[in-house]
Parts: C-alpha cells; structure tokens; sequence
C-alpha cells in the first residue's frame, strides 16, 4: 500500500481520502481497511474502476429501507465511477442460504427465481442506476462445472473451516440435521468472486462467512483478494428486531408517499442517527452536523423525524411529493384534521354493513379478526367518531369517510 500511496500526487491523494472518507461511513467492518485504501488508490493511479460485488438469492423481492442499507453503498462507489457488479444466485437460489437458518432453506423453482430477479432489478433502480450495472446469473459458470472441477473446488477448503460458520454449530449441537449440499453454498459464493474477479464485495453482517469465502478461493486461484465491507443489520420501527416485512416494522420503498412519512415519525428517537448515516444520500460532513445538534438539543427528535421522512419520500418519489407528505403529515396528526386528499372507494355493495366487514371490504384492514381487534383499541373512526363496538352496524352514505389508526383513510362513493 505505501508503494501505490508515494506514488500519487497532492491531489490524487486528496481524492483517495475523500473517498475514503465517504465508503467508511456507516461500514460495521472492513476486512481489511488498508487494503481497501490500496485498491482505491491503485484505481486512481492506474485510472481504472474497482470492480464491486453485491450477490443476491432472490428469494423475497420486496424490498424495504433495510435492504438499502448495502444498495447506498454501492450507489457511492457507483457515483464515483467504479462498477457495480450485482449477482443474481439463481444457481445458488435452488439451494438456498443456510446463513441464520436452524433448518434448510426450500429450493427456488426456476419460475420463481426469474420473478424474484426482475422485480429485484426494479426497485434497485430507485437507488442505483441500473444502466450502468453489470447484471451477471451464477448459473453461467457454476451450471458448467463438472463433476471432477467440484471435487477439486471442496479440495480448496477444509471442513474445520465450513465448521466455523456459527449456524452449522448451533445446529450440530442441537441435533438438527445439515445436508451435504448446504456445504457447497459458501463454496460456490466464494468461487462467484474468482469469475467475477471483484474487488470488493459487500453483504450485511449476517453474510460475513459467506463473504470471506470470496477472499479464500480468490487467494487458492491466484487472484487478488477481495475486499470485504460488511454493513450493519437496520433496526425497524420497533427499534428492536431487525427490518423485516415479517416483522411488520419496515418501511418498503414501493410505499405511498403519505405511508412513509408517517411511518419515519415513528422511528425511535435513538436510531436517528443511524437511519440518516446508513439510509439517506447526505454526506457525511451532513450527518454529522446533525448529530451535533441532536446531542446538544438545537435539533429536537421530532423535526428531526419530519427531515428524515421528507429525505426518504424525495429519495424514493420526488422533492413535491415529500413537500406534501409532510403537510398530510402536519394537518392530520398535530392539527386532528381530516386530509384534503383521501383516496376514494367506489361501493356498490348493501347500504348497510358491519364496521368489520367494511374494513376488510375496503383493504383497511386484512382480516376480520384484525378489524375486531383495531376496534377494541379505538383505532377506528367513522365519520370522525370513534366505533366501540365489534359488532356496529353502519349505513353506508356517499361521502362516509372511514378512518383507520391515524394514517388510513377511505372515503365512500355510492
């Protein structure tokens, strides 16, 4: 590294921290951070891009604030003229990562990969620009491999090393049964580095075995070892569990624009920080400012809140959406009003209907048992009055507007 860094001049030099400066934030771990700078360096001197690895198993394609986490990361190194290498596993997606799992992951059809990829490429084009990324399917090179190169492949590595990785021995200890081929997951992940010859790859935290693996076969097949930039596990709005869809505590970026804004509002105070350093476009000198006024109180949590939906709605729709979104946000939640815009469901059933079944009836809510539920919490309103009883009738009336919770609105068409 200092051979590549005496080589460079002031102002190579100057841009060699600045983006440093600007792919160390927000990072949970750098493997290794010298060699990092090195590579930076050395495509600065040579004028050459780095070559960056993200690899995906499309298994769950909707894709929410958490998963931005990495996508962010890669956008800067984008930004400053470096490749984008995004990997669709879908030869390793019929296997299934056994990362985190006490059981096997079931197999991906063929069918159900190619869905999960295309809409995969869709959202990530809200925050990179796709047409400048290289999109490669493992399937080219591992579906080529023969019997003898996967023999000679598993010779690279011992057992005592795919025995590290912490679910394997959870699982050997608990009696739980691991299949030969779940094996093979990380040794495939690591041979995807050797035909990719990336510089750097980055995954969550979570991928970290997986993602050291790229270094280990690159080193067995001559190559120059990769980087790896392991980016930390976001928080949802519970401020406990990971973003999860499951956990229903995430923000997806497909959302309308009034939904996520006021889901922000409800991010916990001590994340703040975190949410602006790992899933926003401001600069660190930005993030830092406002850090700085949080912990000294010239910036309150709240209007910190509305910066950070403002921030995410423009990032995902537009600078006019966000500007409405938070006056939706102010008239409704600090003022008690109704919004000026509700979106407008056309009835055609009965004049009379139970609050229960109109909830369902009207996507407010996804089940019955959910609406009984919502209803005993006094979350639901009709025509501004709150509805106590489960088992309320109401007649349906052109311009009835249904409120649910303090974000839902429906307002009746006859």
């Amino acid at each position: 590294m200092t051979n590549v860094m005496e080589q460079l001049n002031q102002e190579q030099l100057a841009e060699v921290k600045r983006q440093m400066e600007i792919y160390t934030q927000g990072v949970q771990e750098i493997i290794p951070t010298e060699e990092l700078e090195a590579k930076v360096a050395k495509s600065i001197l040579e004028n050459r891009p780095l070559k960056i690895k993200l690899g995906l198993d499309p298994s769950a394609p909707d894709v929410h604030l958490g998963h931005t986490v990495v996508l962010n990361k890669m956008r800067q190194f984008q930004e400053n003229g470096h490749i984008i290498q995004l990997l669709i596993g879908d030869f390793t997606g019929k296997i299934g990562d056994p990362t985190g799992k006490s059981v096997a992951r079931k197999p991906l059809t063929d069918e159900e990969v190619k869905h999960n990829a295309k809409t995969y490429f869709e959202q990530f084009g809200k925050v990179m620009d796709m047409d400048k990324v290289e999109l490669h399917y493992n399937s080219e090179w591992l579906s080529k491999l023969n019997f003898e190169d996967v023999i000679q492949l598993a010779g690279k590595i011992t057992v005592a090393r795919l025995m590290e990785r912490d679910d394997f021995e959870e699982r050997i200890a608990l009696g739980k049964p691991i299949s030969l081929h779940e094996f093979f997951y990380p040794l495939m992940q690591g041979y995807d580095s050797v035909e990719l010859e990336c510089d750097i790859e980055l995954g969550g935290t979570d991928q970290h075995f997986n993602i050291l693996m790229g270094r280990h076969f690159q080193e067995k097949f001559g190559k120059e070892k990769q980087v790896a930039m392991l980016m930390p596990l976001l928080e949802g709005l519970d401020g406990v569990e990971k973003m999860s869809k499951s956990k229903n505590n995430y923000i997806g970026i497909d959302e309308a624009p009034q939904e996520m804004f006021g889901k922000a509002m409800s991010i916990p105070d001590e994340l703040m920080n975190k949410y602006f350093e790992l899933i926003t476009d401001f600069t660190p000198e930005q993030n830092e400012s406002i850090k700085r006024d949080l912990e000294s109180g010239k910036l309150h949590p709240r209007d910190a809140k509305m910066l950070l939906g403002k921030t995410i709605v423009r990032m995902y729709h537009d600078k006019e959406a966000a500007e409405k979104a938070e006056q939706h946000f102010v008239s409704v939640f600090r003022e008690g009003s109704v919004p000026d815009e509700i979106p407008v469901a056309e009835w055609k059933g009965n004049k009379e209907s139970s609050v229960v079944d109109l909830l369902v009836e009207l996507q407010l809510l996804s089940s019955k048992s959910e609406a009984r539920r919502m209803i005993e919490n006094k979350g639901v309103k009709i025509n501004g009055e709150k509805v106590e009883d489960t088992r309320a009738e109401v007649s349906l009336t052109d311009g009835l507007i249904v409120q649910v919770g303090k974000r839902k609105f429906k307002k009746i068409k006859m």
